[in-house]
């Protein structure tokens, strides 16, 4: 089925035709017809299909009649993340060529006063994120009364996020008899229950079983260590060793991770950036932007990645972690394989990720092959013994200095030499404060208690109060005033 046959306008019909499409996805195919026949539309489809699109081109041949008024969007759409939110204004701009709209982005990180500006001059396409939205509400720029279309796109994302308080909220400012677009990748019951509340006698349209991959897709687990160095290492062998790896995304369940993993793969020679959500918007959008032009091969991000981003050509997809959520290894790995291409996603598992692989597998309805074998043949360098920790570490293991200690003391270097005091004993205790320039006599006694005992505590000893130690301020004579 061609693109005239849907009921779009000509003017769209040209941009579509202009930006080399000439057939819709099968989202787009169901959808678009029913958007253009103004009733609520409930879409379900697996991330790489098209939404965007299906609810965007019927949107410009509907705003084609009408103006829009100052503070007064006509049309609302809602985003998760601001990478998202950029990404469909982007493709307003693509195909909304022919048309005279104003599109307006509210989304974090940006000035106040530029998109108040927008909101002044009217907009007839509001693309936001939730907490920006409410923002500006609150501060009376911005009137939701004139909405005649609302999307909620990626609404499962929005409930993993935390934003269905402020959806539901933002829902209630809007016309009651405005037209609805629902669209999400899964559909847990929560996303359920607010499909019947948002959603007046909606269209369902699902082209894909919720939570399903796509076929295109090699998935593989590869067991490693729980060490980070372990996985740093098994990561990296895993990256030279990828057959026809242009580029790739890593996905860390930390921020700080991602961080981390960035920086340590740049010190090996790989080309990389990172990607999370404490990073400002010029320099989320800076890193995004690279990687998008080939400039960097690697892109080390968090979940704030996973979500609808286009970016079609990528080869792979790393799991350095295994998702807490099973719904979001769906949305990691949909990153690759998108559009009918070929892809491989490979996801690090260790030995304390049973329970998430289990969730993962029991919702995709398949379990996942091994890449060399299962946790089983993870060898003890790789598990992360204390000797590769130590060789890491480029330092003596504890049990060596707590040795070399005891053989300074039968060798008699020094009763309160600092070599003869334990590793453990010495970290734990506060620093000595200076000695005072004059100090009355201190009794033979008292001057022997200062010392560390020689007897250094067990190893499974917890030490009471300080220890053996005893600071100095604690032995420092009171002076006592005497009355004359």
């Amino acid at each position: 089925m061609p693109f005239s046959d849907l009921g779009l306008s000509d003017k769209v019909l040209q941009a579509v035709s202009a930006a080399g499409y000439t057939e819709p996805t099968p989202i787009q195919a169901q959808a678009i017809p029913h958007v253009l026949a103004r009733r609520d539309v409930l879409g379900i489809a697996q991330t790489g299909t098209g939404k965007t699109a299906a609810f965007t081109l019927p949107m410009l041949t509907l705003l084609e009649t009408g103006r829009a008024r100052a503070r007064m969007p006509r049309t609302l759409i809602l985003e998760p993340t601001r990478e998202l939110a950029a990404q469909v204004e982007e493709n307003f701009e693509r195909y909304g060529t022919n048309h005279k709209l104003n599109v307006a982005l509210i989304i974090g990180g940006v000035s106040f006063a530029d998109q108040d500006a927008k909101l002044t001059r009217g907009t007839d396409v509001l693309i936001a994120t939730p907490g920006r939205l409410l923002d500006h509400f609150e501060r009376g720029k911005l009137l939701l009364t004139g909405v005649e279309l609302l999307v909620i796109d990626e609404a499962d994302r929005m409930l993993d996020m935390g934003f269905i308080p402020d959806i539901e909220r933002i829902v209630k400012m809007v016309p009651f008899t405005r037209q609805t677009l629902f669209f999400s990748a899964t559909m847990p019951p929560e996303i359920e229950r607010l499909a019947d509340m948002f959603l007046h006698n909606p269209q369902r349209v699902e082209v894909a079983r919720p939570a399903s991959t796509a076929e295109t897709i090699v998935q593989r687990l590869v067991a490693t260590g729980s060490e980070g160095h372990a996985k740093r290492d098994r990561l990296r062998r895993l990256i030279r060793n990828a057959e026809e790896l242009k580029n790739g995304i890593i996905f860390c369940n930390r921020k700080r991770d991602v961080a981390l993993l960035q920086k340590s793969l740049v010190k090996h020679g790989f080309g990389a950036a990172a990607l999370h959500g404490d990073m400002d918007q010029r320099a989320r959008m800076a890193a995004l932007d690279a990687f998008r032009a080939g400039e960097t091969p690697l892109l080390v991000a968090s979940d704030v990645a996973a979500r609808g981003l286009d970016i079609p050509a990528v080869s792979h997809v790393f799991n350095f972690d295994v998702p807490h959520h099973p719904e979001d290894y769906v949305h990691r790995i949909g990153r690759t394989g998108r559009a009918g291409r070929a892809g491989a996603a490979f996801t690090l598992v260790g030995s304390g990720d049973d329970r998430s692989l289990q969730a993962i597998e029991s919702l995709i309805g398949k379990p996942i092959p091994w890449l060399d074998g299962d946790l089983t043949s993870v060898s003890e360098d790789e598990s992360g013994s204390e000797e590769t920790r130590t060789r890491h570490r480029g330092s003596r293991s504890g049990t060596e200095r707590r040795s070399r200690g005891k053989a300074a003391e039968t060798r008699g270097e020094g009763r309160g030499s600092r070599r003869a005091v334990p590793q453990r004993e010495r970290s734990e205790a506060p620093p000595r404060m200076p000695e005072p320039a004059v100090r009355t006599a201190v009794p033979e006694r008292v001057r022997d208690e200062r010392r560390p005992s020689r007897r250094p505590e067990a190893d499974g000893d917890t030490p009471v109060g300080l220890g053996s130690h005893v600071p100095a301020f604690l032995l420092r004579p009171v002076p006592v005033k005497r009355e004359s």
